[in-house]
């Protein structure tokens, strides 16, 4: 990558859901705290902004929600430093549902650019594959739960 490439994570899955349901499973924190999160303040809307919190690990993020496509595409800002993360959901079939995650506009540098990036990856993968789970077959993973045991949970 040279020094005007600006690095995007991008993480992404087929999920066996109409896309209104895959998208509804984004936008509604009842369904969302079941794969992801475990308490939210609010369902997203445009331009709103939301707190996030993980409550096992003690930890919560704002995001703004700042573009909201219906069965296409959520665009948020979190983090610190925030960066944009985009959901985008196109309909493979009236059945099947492809989820793109992009996450861009990092900060950092050098190996807090390598340490952001493969965090980013690696939870974001980890959320489509509890969404998968989840919205296919019913069952609850606990993937984001389980996935630093060694952290002190509440």
């Amino acid at each position: 990558m040279d020094k005007t490439e600006k690095p995007i994570v991008e993480c992404q899955m087929m999920i066996r859901k109409p896309i209104s349901e895959v998208f509804q499973a984004f936008v509604d924190p009842k369904i969302t705290t079941k794969f992801w999160f475990t308490k939210s303040s609010g369902i997203l809307e445009k331009e709103k902004s939301i707190t996030w919190e993980w409550e096992m690990y003690g930890v919560s993020d704002k995001i703004k929600v700042i573009e909201l496509i219906l069965n296409q595409k959520i665009s948020i800002i979190w983090g610190n430093p925030s960066t944009t993360v985009d959901f985008e959901f196109s309909e493979l079939s009236n059945k099947n549902t492809y989820v793109v995650i992009k996450n861009y506009g990092f900060q950092q540098t050098g190996n807090d650019l390598i340490e952001a990036i493969k965090n980013n990856t690696g939870g974001f993968t980890t959320v489509l594959d509890g969404l998968k789970a989840y919205l296919e077959f019913g069952i609850k993973l606990n993937l984001i739960g389980d996935k630093f045991p060694h952290v002190k949970q509440k």
